[in-house]
């Protein structure tokens, strides 16, 4: 029968090796709860504060709602299920996971392609940035993003229901990840991996060069900046987006795009690992470490709390005795 035909899915994960798994199951739990505390943190900064309601600091809020999703998706039934003792997931349960999970990843990518197009009309365009960055334009990138995510991975979600089994229900992954569940199948699936390679090429190559183009253009305009101070400070509002870029877009392409003779389960596992939880608890902190005007508005909303002012104390003495 197709897929669905099956009430209840059973995940590998890291059963067989049960050492690793302990490890793993430590190394995600922390990932998670930084992940979430990280981002938390991030979105209540830019609601908060007035001084970032601004096109970048808007996208950044939808990256951190996405990468708290997504991680989300990706890791409770996998630290449930490790708790509980029993590695399950309903079919219900596994197709959101499939679809949510997919779908928050394509959305990054094409957010994170238009957060590229933000930088270059900021820096090759100041004067002209609020007029073509207004609010009605965030929304509509925003919302576009969001679209183009959700609708691409319901396409390939149905195809996949479709197909049918080989009467096996056991993923060998940690999550109903779709490269796991398509391995269940005993149908022919060159017309899904078709579909699937067109639309990852569109999510995952497309926007890479589209990025590409702006940094370009954004390289071109700071060469031409005569002072070292203008340099660095263009240089420095690009620095955090294009590591968050490499991080996510690496494994991301490592994972989606590898040749099809590269068949390790293993592999695919800590890919990702890499992908659903590293990525998304580096990128709060890629963000507020290398971005002053983020810094300063904690600073500033620290102060407004009634602890603040004990806890910046207690920090600038820390930072005091380690000058020492």
């Amino acid at each position: 029968g197709n897929l669905t035909s099956v009430t209840v899915f059973f995940l590998l994960g890291f059963s067989h090796y049960p050492k690793v798994e302990v490890i793993v199951f430590v190394l995600c739990l922390l990932m998670y709860l930084i992940t979430l505390l990280g981002n938390i943190i991030l979105i209540s900064i830019t609601i908060l504060d007035s001084h970032l309601h601004k096109p970048m600091y808007f996208f950044l809020s939808n990256l951190s709602f996405l990468d708290i999703w997504y991680t989300s998706s990706a890791f409770t039934p996998m630290l449930t299920n490790f708790v509980t003792g029993e590695n399950t997931i309903s079919f219900v349960g596994c197709v959101a996971q499939m679809y949510f999970s997919l779908a928050m990843g394509a959305t990054e990518c094409v957010l994170l392609s238009l957060m590229a197009y933000d930088r270059y009309v900021a820096i090759c365009n100041p004067l002209r940035y609020p007029i073509i960055m207004n609010k009605k334009v965030c929304l509509q990138i925003a919302a576009g993003s969001w679209l183009t995510g959700y609708l691409t991975t319901l396409v390939e979600t149905v195809f996949v229901l479709q197909l049918s089994l080989c009467g096996h229900n056991t993923i060998n992954h940690f999550a109903c990840e779709i490269l796991a569940v398509l391995k269940l199948v005993c149908v022919d699936t060159s017309m899904v991996e078709l579909l699937m390679l067109v639309i990852t090429t569109l999510i995952l190559p497309m926007p890479v060069l589209l990025i590409c183009i702006s940094y370009a253009f954004i390289l071109s305009n700071i060469l031409r900046i005569s002072s070292v101070g203008g340099q660095s400070k263009a240089f420095s509002t690009c620095a955090a987006h294009l590591t968050v870029v490499v991080l996510f877009f690496g494994t991301a392409l490592s994972m989606y795009l590898k040749p099809s003779a590269v068949d390790s389960q293993e592999i695919d596992k800590f890919i990702a690992l890499v992908y659903g939880g590293l990525t998304p608890m580096l990128n709060p902190i890629i963000y507020s470490l290398r971005n002053k005007e983020v810094k300063a508005a904690m600073k500033r909303l620290l102060i407004r709390n009634p602890f603040g002012t004990v806890l910046i104390s207690v920090l600038n003495n820390i930072r005091a005795s380690t000058l020492i």
